[in-house]
């Protein structure tokens, strides 16, 4: 059995090396337009399990991790910035407001999945145009959801972050997902029942 990050993201692939499990990367190549009247919340389960789902066709036998993430402000969702400006515009309205970042999570192995939803929620602080310029000119974070790579630099952004997962707002819940890849028979913390393949 291979293990699969159904994902072109140099974010979730750091994230997912952390646990130690030998994994290859595919991008799922998918669509990822909402549908008409689609809650975020469902949006982003939605596109991890179709991302599981996708890879999972093309690799049969394998385990497979599909991810996604959608920020929301209320009913809207926020997307990624894609530049510059797109960026600053997504700051200064998130400025003291309250966020909440829907992480999905769905694991298969062709056969079931199982999908969760682990939500942060976040507070930023109220922000000055300084403090977004240099941010972003340190960060460059045109490809985060809600400009925000809490990863780095952009916890300063935050005045508070809640959620019972703190690796969740960076992409990929590693706590979700230990507990998923348990029930597929891959525990992380024990010598593999099965040999995964580079």
């Amino acid at each position: 059995m291979r293990l699969i990050l159904a994902s072109s993201s140099v974010y979730r692939r750091a994230m997912l090396a952390r646990l130690g499990l030998p994994f290859t990367c595919q991008s799922p190549d998918i669509d990822e337009t909402p549908l008409p009247g689609e809650d975020p919340a469902a949006l982003s389960l939605r596109l991890a399990r179709e991302k599981a789902a996708r890879v999972s066709q093309l690799n049969p036998g394998a385990l497979v991790i599909g991810s996604d993430q959608v920020a929301t402000s209320g009913k809207d969702a926020i997307g990624k910035p894609g530049d510059h400006a797109g960026a600053q515009k997504q700051l200064r309205r998130l400025s003291g407001q309250n966020i909440d970042f829907h992480s999905a999570l769905c694991v298969t192995d062709g056969k079931e999945f199982l999908c969760r939803d682990i939500v942060t929620n976040c507070r930023f602080r109220a922000l000055n145009d300084e403090e977004i310029e240099y941010y972003l000119q340190q960060e460059k974070p045109y490809d985060t959801a809600g400009s925000a790579k809490a990863e780095g630099l952009g916890i300063g952004l935050m005045e508070s972050m809640r959620s019972d997962d703190p690796t969740a707002i960076i992409g990929l819940p590693l706590i979700e997902l230990c507990t998923l890849l348990r029930h597929f028979g891959l525990n992380p913390l024990l010598p593999h029942p099965f040999p995964l393949s580079v």
